[in-house]
């Protein structure tokens, strides 16, 4: 059996230059890791990520939530019509008034309300006892004058006949008899009867007026209908007084064809420039609440009514009632048609009233620095959609633009004719299918 060799120690030599790596190997310890897979660096680097993304995140969510939002609507080409409302009464195109001329108590009264009338008919009879006493008076009177009238005719003849042997008798006695004085007394004598014979005939003249009258006055004791139509109110009953001292009564009301009322209105003086004569429109009554009555103008008056300092002009409208489902006194609603436009651009009146915040026309620049440095405080506002109905004004609307950010983008615009909800666009860089903004508001911060 061999012995087994001595083992051999080998010395490491001071001067390797692996010398420390191998003593550290030999000692068991482990060695030390490159600067670049230090877990404190990759720690330091991951703590810095997260904080920038969080600045970040922070930083775009103030930015969001300071960025306007818009309430848009879309551009589209319709109708327009442009209306005028006005409110009035219905009236009866003819509307009679019947009274009496004279004073008296009445007898009997042949109609009531709604009844139909025909011309000539018998209203109402006064009594006409007082009446027939007159009449009999002035015939009287009429006999006396004329008696008085045959007696100055009989004196005018006496009177000539003496003058008439006055004038022989001076002819045969060439001027002798009679006297000077008796010829004239026979030519005044003439004179003044036939003076008396005139106002004899205008005595009569007169008895007999007085006696027409007096049978005027008895034949207008019966009032008749002055034309067919119906009565709509009766203000007498039998046994009332009338007296007609100072004016004539009014005993009935009528209207002379339901079939054809007028409807009165009174049009404001800002509208009544867009309203004229054979221009359509439509009403409603409080008796027919879902239902549309046409109309059609007939007359635009120039003289004004000022009522509570509003001026108007009455307009008449003229209304078939065939069917007699409307009565004249109803209180109408009336909405006219001014003016008419078809396949026009339309946007509605709150996108040219409205005008966005400084803030909102734009998407503030800078950085996540230039956005955590408070800014001046900003003078522009928001006009509300309340701060004025007209649009006669405006030139702009405003639209979003297209590039995905959401910035308001202003066009100039030439508006028209307006309804009260809806513009008319007759010009200008507005163009179908746009959405014009209609309001603003912001989003809250997340």
């Amino acid at each position: 059996m061999n012995p087994a060799p001595p083992s051999t120690a080998v010395v490491p030599d001071p001067d390797s230059a692996s010398a420390p790596g191998d003593i550290a190997t030999l000692l068991g310890e482990p060695g030390r890791r490159p600067w670049y897979r230090s877990p404190l660096l990759w720690s330091a680097v991951l703590v810095a990520l997260l904080s920038a993304g969080a600045l970040w995140y922070w930083a775009a969510g103030r930015e969001a939530g300071a960025r306007p939002s818009y309430t848009t609507q879309l551009v589209a080409r319709g109708n327009l019509t442009l209306s005028v409302t006005a409110n009035g009464t219905l009236q009866a195109t003819r509307s009679i008034n019947i009274g009496s001329e004279l004073s008296g108590t009445v007898l009997t009264v042949h109609v009531d309300v709604n009844d139909h009338i025909k011309k000539g008919q018998v209203l109402v009879e006064l009594d006409p006892a007082k009446l027939r006493n007159q009449v009999l008076r002035s015939t009287a009177a009429l006999g006396a004058a004329s008696a008085k009238l045959a007696q100055t005719a009989a004196t005018v003849k006496e009177a000539q006949a003496t003058l008439a042997r006055f004038e022989e008798v001076a002819l045969l006695s060439n001027g002798m008899v009679p006297a000077q004085k008796e010829l004239d007394s026979a030519r005044a004598t003439r004179d003044r009867a036939r003076a008396d014979q005139a106002g004899a005939r205008a005595g009569v003249a007169d008895a007999q007026a007085a006696l027409s009258t007096d049978r005027i006055n008895l034949f207008k004791s019966s009032i008749s209908a002055p034309a067919d139509g119906v009565v709509l109110t009766r203000n007498v009953d039998p046994g009332n007084a009338v007296a007609a001292s100072l004016q004539a009564v009014t005993l009935f009301s009528v209207a002379e064809d339901l079939a054809r009322l007028r409807l009165w209105v009174y049009v404001d003086e800002a509208d009544v420039g867009s309203v004229k004569a054979g221009q359509d429109a439509t009403f409603t009554v409080s008796a027919y609440p879902g239902r549309k009555f046409p109309a059609r103008i007939t007359r635009v008056g120039f003289g004004s009514t000022i009522t509570d300092n509003v001026v108007t002009y009455l307009t008449y409208l003229d209304v078939d009632n065939a069917e007699l489902s409307l009565r004249p006194g109803m209180t109408a609603s009336a909405t006219i048609i001014a003016m008419q436009h078809d396949d026009v651009l339309l946007v509605p009146n709150a996108a040219l009233r409205f005008t966005p915040t400084v803030a909102g026309t734009a998407t503030p620049k800078g950085g996540i620095v230039a956005s955590l440095i408070p800014g001046r405080p900003r003078n522009g506002t928001r006009k509300s959609a309340a701060a004025g109905a007209s649009t006669a004004q405006a030139r702009e609307v405003w639209v979003l633009s297209n590039d995905g950010k959401g910035v308001a983008v202003a066009l100039a615009v030439t508006p028209g004719i307006s309804d009260g909800r809806m513009t008319e666009i007759t010009g200008g860089d507005l163009q179908a299918g746009m959405r014009v903004i209609t309001d603003q508001k912001k989003v809250a911060a997340k």
